[in-house]
């Protein structure tokens, strides 16, 4: 009897442990901090390399400011498959946990050294870190977290 019950609590163990190590981030388990930059076609840009991201090379010429739009470079690397509809980006405050919608327009073509781009105007409306979630299609391509700074 002894060696049933311990067979079914390893078991139990085992089935436990495999379903905790399946089980997706939520949002406030992924770590906030700001996107890494990298190089491509020349220009520095923060994002994820090989993957997703925008010209920034964190100068007082790139950075964001609150409510200060300015021209930013979105770079995509993918499969032509995934890389086929419009191109969306939602941002959400750190502390806020609201999203809105602060691009939304269709893919231009290769550039740069990725095989898509977006020219795009963003701003964002208060200091602080933010994640933006940038979607091709109905799909979450990527997600790119960037720092606004208080004053110029």
């Amino acid at each position: 009897m002894e060696r049933k019950q311990f067979l079914l609590l390893s078991l139990i163990v085992v089935i436990s442990s495999f379903l905790l190590g399946c089980s997706e981030k939520t949002d406030t388990e992924t770590e906030w901090k700001e996107s890494a930059l990298f190089e491509s076609g020349g220009f520095t840009m923060i994002g994820e390399q090989g993957r997703i991201g925008f010209i920034y090379d964190d100068s007082n010429n790139d950075r964001f400011y609150p409510n200060k739009e300015q021209k930013y470079m979105w770079h995509l690397w993918g499969d032509k498959e995934e890389l086929e509809g419009e191109f969306k980006v939602t941002a959400t405050h750190q502390n806020d946990k609201k999203s809105f919608t602060i691009l939304d327009r269709p893919l231009g073509g290769a550039n740069n050294g990725a095989d898509e781009h977006v020219p795009s105007m963003m701003s964002l409306p208060e200091s602080g870190l933010w994640k933006l979630d940038a979607y091709v299609g109905d799909n979450l391509f990527g997600t790119v977290y960037v720092k606004v700074h208080e004053k110029e």
